[in-house]
């Protein structure tokens, strides 16, 4: 079984992540919350819109202290860009990112985004993981030394009872 590859989707994403990161008033509404687990550290960015009001939260928590300390937007921002930057990517599956073991060697993040922009009929949103990778190579190989497959999406669009794309 062949496990889908993500780069297409993660390089829009990561668009539209920098549109709202830049440009936030362009945004009706919106929630959105990446976690980055990286080199045993985590990074968090965490905005939400509502009537007119946005709030958020960034921050770190280092391999070395695990104490959880707030960091700047601009830090925040740049470390997950770096990751949406990466080669090629693969989801976890719905349940299985519930028991996925993390892998330290290869960045994880967690996107959880809903948005609406002004003047469109609709709000989107998706809720993912994804493990970056430099190279389609280097994905291929993470998945068939991984246990079972099955923990991997293998047929986009994903639309699970947890995990989906865009809908």
């Amino acid at each position: 079984m062949t496990i889908a590859l993500y780069a297409d989707y993660v390089a829009d994403l990561r668009s539209l992540f920098t549109e709202l990161d830049r440009s936030p008033e362009q945004f009706q509404t919106f929630d959105v919350r990446l976690e980055l687990a990286a080199a045993g550290g985590l990074i968090v960015y965490e905005a939400r819109r509502r009537k007119g009001l946005t709030d958020s939260l960034y921050y770190g928590r280092s391999a070395s202290t695990g104490a959880n300390q707030q960091i700047s937007q601009a830090t925040a921002f740049a470390a997950i860009d770096r990751f949406l930057a990466l080669g090629q990517f693969i989801a976890l599956a719905g349940d299985a990112s519930q028991n996925h073991a993390m892998d330290a060697g290869y960045p994880h993040c967690a996107v959880n985004f809903s948005y609406r922009k002004k003047g469109h009929p609709k709000a989107l949103s998706m809720l993912m993981v994804f493990i970056g990778f430099n190279d389609d190579a280097d994905a291929l190989a993470y998945a068939e030394k991984a246990t079972g497959t099955s923990a991997f999406v293998t047929a986009r669009p994903c639309k699970g009872d947890r995990a989906h794309e865009w809908k």
